[in-house]
């Protein structure tokens, strides 16, 4: 944690800010960095906070991270990603996201003709029989995907997500919660993407925003974090899927990690991955009492799910630009004291 000097002699801390993806395509961090913050300055400007926005940039007063691990969700085989058949494990996790990831659609439609679009999506996400290889979880994945993007708003969506994505981007979650992959060293996948937050965020304390499965990831490596997280903000979560997501998380049973002082949780009705959004109807609070504060906002659009939409919104931005100048006056080791 880089500090300054104030006109008492204390040492300030420079307000350390840090981004952590979800699940989607291949990322350049630097290109991922300029987007977050560019889309974060401009919602810091809709909210009032125009002197901290142009403090993001890179010889900025605040220090921006961005916490990169997509490619540890690369496959060492030759195919390309969406040719690869899923492991046991992996294919009962995806097979299970399907019916909850339309479970938790048909929760929040309120349409005739979307609920009976959604009961077919939820036949199309049955197991036919006993036997679930691993093609044919892909097989009813493909089915159920092209399914839900006939739902309104999502038809239109096509220059930003196909049925095929869809399926590999529920797939890197189910691979996540699989808990395999171990490499050379025996650390699996999800300890290695932890791993890779975790020295992004660093020892001091951090205000940390997470997008989509990053959500999963930062909600887990926050727990094993001694230092203080100011504020946790969480983006179009899939963390409450009940029975797939929720019982999976680690620990059990799932509770806001002691060192987080306060948690936003942002979603919004046309995000398709973002079901169940109100965390804090299940969530256990941390020993201060804390739980997680969740919001509902409204982009226009059609594809919402971006983390730049939810960053530019006034709503989201605001809290985060008042926790960095929180952070900016306290002396040096303080957050961590509390």
């Amino acid at each position: 944690m880089l500090s300054t000097q104030s006109t008492r002699g204390e040492r300030l801390m420079r307000p350390r800010l840090v981004f952590i993806h979800g699940i989607g395509r291949p990322r350049d961090p630097v290109r991922e960095l300029a987007a977050w913050t560019t889309a974060l300055a401009s919602g810091m400007r809709a909210a009032g906070h125009s002197a901290l926005a142009g403090s993001l940039s890179a010889d900025g007063g605040v220090e921006c991270v961005f916490a990169h691990y997509d490619d540890l969700f690369r496959r060492s085989q030759a195919q390309g990603e969406g040719d690869v058949a899923p492991g046991e494990a992996e294919a009962e996790i995806l097979s299970d996201l399907l019916l909850a990831w339309v479970d938790g659609l048909m929760a929040e439609e309120d349409g005739e003709a979307g609920r009976r679009l959604l009961a077919g999506a939820r036949a199309q996400a049955q197991p036919r029989d006993q036997s679930q290889g691993g093609l044919d979880v892909v097989r009813r994945a493909l089915n159920v995907a092209t399914t839900v993007l006939a739902l309104r708003p999502w038809g239109a969506a096509a220059q930003w997500i196909t049925p095929k994505l869809m399926v590999r981007e529920l797939g890197q979650v189910a691979r996540y919660l699989a808990r395999g992959e171990a490499d050379a060293a025996g650390s699996g996948l999800d300890h290695r993407i932890r791993a890779r937050v975790l020295a992004a965020i660093g020892e001091g304390p951090a205000v940390v925003v997470a997008h989509s499965l990053g959500s999963i990831v930062t909600l887990e490596a926050l727990h094993e974090l001694p230092s203080a997280t100011p504020l946790f903000v969480t983006l179009g979560s899939p963390i409450a899927m009940r029975s797939v997501v929720w019982p999976r998380l680690a620990p059990q049973p799932p509770r806001v990690p002691e060192g987080v002082l306060r948690w936003r949780n942002y979603w919004d009705r046309d995000d398709i991955f973002a079901v169940r959004p109100h965390l804090e109807r299940d969530m256990a609070a941390n020993s201060s009492g804390v739980l997680p504060e969740s919001r509902r906002v409204d982009s226009d659009g059609v594809w919402v799910h971006s983390a730049e939409t939810y960053l530019a919104r006034a709503s989201v931005a605001g809290p985060v630009a008042e926790a960095l100048a929180e952070t900016a006056t306290l002396p040096h080791g303080t957050a961590d004291a509390q």
